[in-house]
């Protein structure tokens, strides 16, 4: 059994202005930096034992505070960086519902269909990340590890553990800055999960395989797209 602590880093100043981040590369904000320190501090007795990371600046300053709490040992991994928007990145959500609602509305309703212009598929970005989870649920079985990636790339890897439906990586909003454990088994299969641990209910909370499909695609979602 292998205990995943999926965290999304601080925020950055495009998270906070709506902008659709993507893949670019942009440190924290001051506001990511006071939510980096609030999540260091609540997982500071977690018995992680390694801190895996994409390689984003925001990420990387993320996982080197909570490696410094936890005592583990951190790790960039070129998989977990973030779906790549192509020439979506960079403009407001809001814009881009103007000005391609045909397109945005695909993304709502088909998400791994869904490849913006010049940007990347969910279906991509889900089979590079498949081989790499499966991998650390192997080699580190009985212990609890973290990863720190952005979003959406955090829902669509929590999505793949919880083994969920993939509607559910663009319907259930997760901040900047939080954090969820998620207890697997160590198969080489991406595993289904039972509990959740989050920074908001730090007790373990048995969780449904499945999720309400109700809803839409929330603001924090976008931003990291």
């Amino acid at each position: 059994m292998c205990n995943i602590v999926v965290v999304r880093p601080g925020s950055t100043i495009f998270d906070e202005q709506e902008r659709i981040k993507g893949s670019l590369d942009m440190p924290l904000s001051p506001i990511g930096v006071e939510q980096v320190h609030r999540i260091a501090l609540e997982m500071a007795q977690l018995p992680i034992t390694t801190v895996y990371c994409g390689p984003c600046e925001s990420a990387q300053s993320t996982a080197r505070e909570i490696a410094e709490h936890t005592k583990a040992k951190w790790k960039v991994c070129d998989c977990f960086r973030n779906l790549d928007h192509g020439l979506w990145q960079g403009k407001l959500v809001n814009e881009v519902k103007r000005q391609q609602p045909r397109l945005f509305k695909q993304l709502q309703e088909n998400p791994r269909a869904f490849c913006p212009p010049g940007g990347e598929s969910v279906a991509e970005a889900e089979a590079r990340v498949d081989k790499m989870i499966a991998k650390l649920c192997k080699k580190h079985a009985n212990e609890t590890i973290a990863v720190v990636i952005p979003e959406p790339l955090a829902s669509l890897v929590a999505s793949k553990l919880k083994d969920t439906d993939i509607q559910d990586l663009w319907k259930t909003e997760q901040d900047d800055g939080s954090w969820e454990m998620i207890d697997s088994d160590s198969h080489d299969s991406i595993p289904c999960i039972n509990i959740r641990v989050d920074s908001a209910n730090p007790q373990p909370v048995r969780i449904s395989s499945t999720h309400d499909a109700t809803g839409s695609l929330p603001p924090s979602i976008l931003r990291g797209l």
